[in-house]
């Protein structure tokens, strides 16, 4: 590919080009306000007045620059864009006009820029070496364009002008490549990758117990999806808060299109509240069968509510009203809390998790201008943009819950 110093090649170029179609004429590459410098003489004028980007070239490196397991960086694809003013002698338009036209000439019946154009033109470019050919293409301005690209010019007067696009000059990326070395083994006895025939499992979604919008510790949560069975299988849950992740082993498969899985619940292990923080976790299904790799779902998301333990006071008086709720899980350090009083979000003023596992965490929050109306305020306690569900599903028909309400007088 090319270096920097094309962009001056590619004028050079394009000046000898001309130079040899119009002897009679001089051929300058200067702005238009000092082309003609107090020059009278026939004169042909080339003038770089824009360079862009051709995103074709723009994504992946040149054919060669990087073999397989090589990585290059593609080069700099830029697109010039010329305008060549013809100014005849003594500024005769008549004079110009001719010039005009053996330049429109040549440039019709030269359309490719060869190696044999560009070779030694100027030393150090490389151009000529370059894989992708050069093209030079008439661009048509319109009347509005062309006039604003001469105002542009300030104390230029107007001649007969025609605009050019070069395209494309790749410049080399200076930016060091990387290549990997050989490969010596293949797997563990040089025996390549296992080949195992038929798809893995996959999930499609979460059904939660009692049609909950979340999951809560003790609960049930079936997948569905394809391929899943409980043979051979866990079940594993990520969280952001967690450094290793949980592994469950799944209960009852219904035709592979469904399996349970049953969270733990608190009150056989209240140090749970510290081993299954509340939040968003990613859940995947890993399984494998003997004498064969392992193989993992895809991975989807599973909201795991917080709970609710108490809240005091139950009653308030109306006016600025401090709430003292304990909650499970455990709050962890960094994670966002939020209390949703009625309709209303309100942040935490506190947060106290002991160092016990099995203790809950304590939240304070202050309620300014809480206003006393005959139904109580439902209370729920957001995590990590998880909410804690205040519905009671114990009862013939869900509703909300006592311990996670405040009435205010």
């Amino acid at each position: 590919m090319s270096s920097p110093a094309a962009l001056a090649t590619v004028t050079a170029t394009l000046r000898h080009l001309l130079s040899g179609a119009v002897p009679a004429a001089s051929v300058t590459t200067k702005p238009p306000s000092a082309a003609r410098s107090g020059s009278t003489g026939e004169q042909i004028n080339i003038f770089l007045y824009g360079t862009y980007y051709n995103t074709a070239f723009s994504n992946f490196p040149m054919p060669g620059e990087a073999r397989s397991g090589e990585r290059a960086h593609p080069p700099l694809p830029l697109v010039l864009k010329y305008l060549i003013t013809a100014y005849g002698a003594n500024d005769d338009d008549i004079s110009g006009q001719q010039l005009m036209g053996q330049a429109m000439s040549l440039l019709h019946d030269h359309p490719l820029l060869g190696p044999s154009d560009i070779i030694g033109i100027t030393p150090d470019s490389d151009l000529h070496n370059q894989i992708e050919r050069i093209r030079i293409t008439p661009e048509t301005l319109s009347l509005d364009d062309m006039s604003k690209l001469w105002s542009s010019f300030q104390s230029a007067e107007y001649r007969l002008s025609i605009s050019y696009e070069v395209s494309a000059i790749l410049i080399d990326s200076a930016r060091p490549h990387s290549a990997a070395l050989p490969v010596l083994k293949r797997g563990a006895d040089d025996q390549g990758p296992d080949v195992v025939a038929g798809s893995g499992p996959s999930v499609s979604g979460l059904r939660f117990a009692n049609q909950k919008p979340a999951a809560e510790l003790g609960d049930p949560v079936t997948l569905l999806g394809n391929r899943l069975s409980n043979d051979e299988t866990v079940i594993r849950f990520s969280h952001l808060r967690l450094d290793d992740a949980i592994e469950i082993q799944p209960g009852f498969s219904r035709d592979g299109s469904e399996i349970d899985v049953q969270l733990p619940r608190l009150v056989d292990d209240l140090a749970l509240g510290s081993k299954w923080p509340a939040g968003f976790y990613s859940l995947a299904v890993m399984s494998q069968a003997a004498g064969a790799p392992a193989r993992t779902s895809n991975r989807v998301s599973m909201p795991l509510s917080p709970t609710i333990e108490s809240v005091a006071p139950a009653n308030a008086p109306a006016g600025n009203v401090t709430l003292t709720i304990e909650c499970l899980p455990q709050i962890r350090d960094g994670q966002r809390v939020t209390l949703l009083f009625g309709d209303r979000t309100i942040q935490a003023d506190s947060i106290v998790t002991p160092n016990d596992p099995t203790a809950r965490s304590t939240l304070t929050f202050t309620v300014t201008g809480a206003i006393a109306r005959p139904a109580p305020y439902v209370l729920r306690l957001r995590v990590e943009g998880v909410d804690s569900i205040p519905v009671d599903f114990s009862g013939a028909t869900p509703q909300f819950a006592a311990g996670q309400q405040v009435t205010i007088t």
